[in-house]
């Protein structure tokens, strides 16, 4: 299976839970979504060979301002 990650190829195999393919490859599972096939999925799924597998990397950000 392939896992694509910002303009990276990763060659993993199948019957791994997507959070495990991600460390795999060295990334923080925290970091980012999982789209399998097209479709957003949990990281507890499992990748079977032949996948689609993107990695989409969560941005967050900004400053919290409270008022009086």
């Amino acid at each position: 299976m392939q896992i694509m990650f910002r303009d990276k190829k990763y060659e993993i195999k199948g019957g791994i839970s997507a959070r495990d393919a991600i460390k795999k490859i060295g990334v923080d599972p925290e970091a980012v979504l999982v789209v399998v096939n097209g479709k957003l999925v949990t990281d507890d799924a499992v990748l079977k060979d032949g996948d689609d597998v993107k990695l989409v990397a969560v941005v967050s950000g900004g400053q919290l301002c409270i008022a009086d």
